[in-house]
């Protein structure tokens, strides 16, 4: 199989004859690589960008004192992590039997809808108590929508690339998500430089989803294009080891769990630098633009560097050094509380922990049969989401308040990225001669 850039076009194109094999001469155009990787890239502006406004939106739509709405506000989006497991095993059955293009365009029509009508969603003092209900009926239906968007996504790249391309095709959906965690920063920071508090709270974030929502009528437009890559006549294919699927659905479950933690504690950095160590709002922004930014770095080189070295050897040493390191980073960051310590902080943390993750997700992908790949990545994602990704922020915050100690976070942290290290090394590495000539 070889690798073909022809203009604008990425073409993947087989060297050897294979009949009625539909991946066959299939291009894909970087505009309809960007389509696919766009779904993720949503799901992680809209999902950073609550996070990043949060006390904004707990002000604008929930009733109580600014405490009171913050943890309303949170709880709220980490309801929308209910309805994902639902999401991903309606929408990822659906790519497995029907195809993975429809399954796309479906998730990507129902998230744009939520996206828009949660950023027009009235205010608690002009609404009352139909603000809150509008919100929460919004982000389950965003979760829903993500929960179905992952599996797929991921299918569908790594079946539309070249066998010794797979890390490398895989981590651009890693890497459209940090790109939105950086888009949402400098977003975040251009917002909250320019406007009031008043109008921050009234309008700017508003403003700052709708920006998101903008891109999906293109993102259907650009879907509707795609080549379908399921091969409905192929049989289960050459497998990481003779471990029954729900095995390695547990070890999976196990990695996204803890890679999720991982994610969204870092995330939360922004709330924690404004609530816990009071730093200044565009403080705050600027380590989130930090983060996004060695994160598309970071992903792009872990799928080099399993497409060179196999996933599974890339990942141990960078989580190890995660491990060992969060508990003394957050005690500097916590002892100096200076702008400095927060960028240096999250360039740390997050160098380390995205050159652990994305890896990680890519030897889960990899072990999974053809026939479930997209509903089982989707379900496992969903499932791990839901539990860990909607309470981790909650839980940070909690954790502080319930141990009156600001280094709290880093525990829960670090034990995480432990879990998911074990369930990276139950499930053994694929010999490179088998990834580089498997056909998916």
């Amino acid at each position: 199989m070889q690798f073909v850039t022809l203009g604008n076009q990425i073409r993947i194109r087989s060297t050897e004859r294979v009949t009625q094999d539909p991946r066959e001469h299939l291009r894909l155009t970087r505009a309809q690589i960007a389509s696919v990787t766009a779904g993720n890239a949503l799901e992680f502006y809209d999902f950073v960008t609550y996070t990043f406004f949060a006390t904004q939106i707990g002000r604008a739509l929930f009733p109580g004192t600014a405490s009171q709405s913050l943890l309303l506000s949170l709880a709220t989006f980490g309801v929308g992590f209910l309805t994902r497991p639902l999401g991903g095993l309606i929408i990822g059955r659906m790519a497995d039997r029907r195809g993975r293009k429809p399954a796309m365009i479906l998730s990507f029509a129902i998230m744009g809808v939520a996206m828009t009508g949660l950023a027009l969603t009235p205010s608690f003092a002009a609404a009352g108590m139909a603000a809150p209900v509008f919100a929460l009926f919004f982000r389950l239906l965003q979760g829903f929508a993500l929960g179905g968007e992952v599996g797929p996504n991921i299918a569908y790249l790594m079946e539309a690339a070249p066998p010794n391309r797979r890390g490398l095709f895989i981590s651009l959906n890693f890497a459209s998500a940090d790109f939105a965690v950086l888009v949402a920063g400098l977003v975040g920071f251009g917002l909250s430089s320019a406007l009031t508090a008043a109008q921050l709270e009234s309008w700017g974030w508003r403003a700052a989803f709708l920006l998101g929502a903008a891109i999906v009528p293109l993102g259907l437009r650009l879907r509707r294009t795609l080549v379908e890559t399921l091969n409905r006549e192929e049989e289960t294919p050459a497998r990481t080891s003779s471990k029954p699927v729900l095995l390695l659905a547990a070890a999976g479950l196990l990695i996204i769990a803890g890679a999720t933690i991982s994610n969204y504690t870092l995330d939360y950095l922004t709330t924690y630098a404004q609530s816990t160590l009071h730093m200044a709002v565009p403080t705050a922004f600027a380590a989130t633009v930090i983060l996004g930014l060695i994160g598309v770095l970071g992903d792009l080189a872990g799928g080099l560097l399993s497409d060179r070295f196999g996933p599974r050897r890339v990942l141990i040493l960078p989580w190890l050094l995660l491990i060992a390191g969060i508990v003394p980073v957050f005690h500097v960051l916590n002892e100096t509380r200076t702008a400095t310590a927060l960028l240096l902080s999250t360039a740390v943390l997050t160098t380390f922990h995205i050159l652990g993750s994305s890896p990680a997700t890519i030897h889960f992908a990899e072990a999974l049969p053809a026939r479930v790949r997209a509903g089982g990545i989707g379900i496992v994602y969903a499932v791990a989401i839901a539990i860990f990704g909607g309470t981790t922020q909650l839980f940070d915050t909690l954790l502080i308040r319930w141990t009156g100690n600001p280094v709290a976070p880093a525990w829960y942290m670090m034990g995480a990225v432990a879990v998911a290290l074990a369930g990276a090394l139950f499930i053994p590495g694929l010999p490179r001669t088998k990834r580089s000539s498997s056909v998916s």
